[in-house]
C-alpha cells in the first residue's frame, strides 16, 4: 500500500471499483482509470495491478518535457516560436499537414504537435532529462531509446499511479521546478472551463509493438474539490476502432459522473 501513496500522507484511502470496468468494455479496450480525491484523501481506482503497470506515456510527457523546457532555459517561456524543421516521420507519427509550420511551444502543447518537442528534446539532452525525472520521480528513468522521442518508443515508461503523484505535487508547486515555470505550465494544461468545473489535462496516443496506448492525465477542480486522474486505455492494433481516441475521455467523464464529480 505505502508504495501507492505520495510521501508523507499516510491516512490515505483506497476504494477498488472493479465495475468500473464496463466502462472500458465497452470501448473493447483494456486499462485502468485512477483518482484521487484530495478532500477525502482517498484513491478511486477500477484495477490495482494495472494501475501499478508502466507503459510508455506519450504526449502525456509534454508536461514534464515543457518544465525541464522552462528550467534548462531551452526556451525562455511558452510563448518561444520552433521552427518548423521542414520534415517529420510521417509513419511515426502520421499526417498531420495542419501542424507542418512555425508555432509556439503553448500551441504545439494543446494540438499535441509532437515535432516541436522532439526539436526540444535534441536541446536539452538525456543527462538532463535524466537529472529531472529522477528529481520528480517521474517514469522508470530508461532513456536507452536512442532517438529523442524515447517517451513515445522505447522502454521509458509510467505507470497511472506514478502520473496522478506527479500531478499531485505540479498542483501545489512541490515538483524541483520554480514555481513560475510551474505556474505556466499549470496554466497552459487548462483544457476545459465552465461555471462548475476546470479540467487541466493532457492526452497521449503511442502505437509501439501493435499495440494502441492511450492516456488522459490531469485534475478537475470540482465542488470544493480537487480531482487528479490518469486513465490509460490499451487495445490491440488488429482490431483498431476508429472510438479509440475519444474513449480516452468518454470513459474517465463517465466515472466521473458516476462518482457526482460533474453532472
Amino acid at each position: 500500500m505505502a508504495s501507492l501513496m505520495a510521501k508523507n500522507n499516510i491516512a490515505e484511502k483506497i476504494l477498488i471499483r472493479k465495475d468500473f470496468k464496463k466502462y472500458f468494455d465497452n470501448c473493447q479496450v483494456k486499462g485502468s482509470a485512477v483518482i484521487y480525491d484530495s478532500k477525502n484523501k482517498t484513491w478511486i481506482l477500477n484495477d490495482m495491478k494495472d494501475a501499478r503497470t508502466e507503459n510508455l506515456p506519450a504526449s502525456t510527457f509534454k508536461i514534464i518535457n515543457l518544465l525541464i523546457a522552462l528550467e534548462t532555459k531551452t526556451i525562455t517561456n511558452e510563448n518561444e516560436i520552433i521552427k518548423w524543421p521542414g520534415k517529420t516521420d510521417t509513419v511515426k507519427y502520421g499526417y498531420r499537414p495542419d501542424i507542418y509550420h512555425d508555432m509556439t511551444v503553448k500551441e504545439a502543447f494543446i494540438v499535441s504537435a509532437g515535432w516541436v518537442f522532439v526539436e526540444l528534446a535534441k536541446k536539452i539532452g538525456k543527462e538532463n532529462y535524466k537529472k529531472y525525472l529522477s528529481l520528480s520521480n517521474y517514469g522508470n528513468l530508461n532513456l536507452s531509446q536512442k532517438d529523442a522521442d524515447f517517451w513515445n518508443f522505447g522502454e521509458f515508461k509510467i505507470s497511472p499511479i506514478n502520473q496522478v503523484n506527479f500531478l499531485r505535487k505540479l498542483y501545489k508547486k512541490e515538483l524541483p521546478f520554480s514555481e513560475e515555470n510551474q505556474q505556466i505550465v499549470k496554466n497552459v494544461m487548462v483544457t476545459e472551463q465552465t461555471d462548475k468545473f476546470i479540467i487541466s489535462s493532457k492526452t497521449g496516443w503511442t502505437r509501439e509493438n501493435n499495440i494502441n496506448t492511450g492516456w488522459w492525465v490531469g485534475y478537475i477542480e470540482s465542488r470544493g474539490d480537487v480531482y487528479f486522474f490518469a486513465t490509460r486505455i490499451l487495445q490491440d492494433r488488429k482490431l483498431n476502432v476508429s472510438n479509440f481516441g475519444n474513449c480516452r475521455k468518454e470513459i474517465t467523464k463517465s466515472i466521473f459522473k458516476e462518482l457526482q464529480i460533474i453532472d
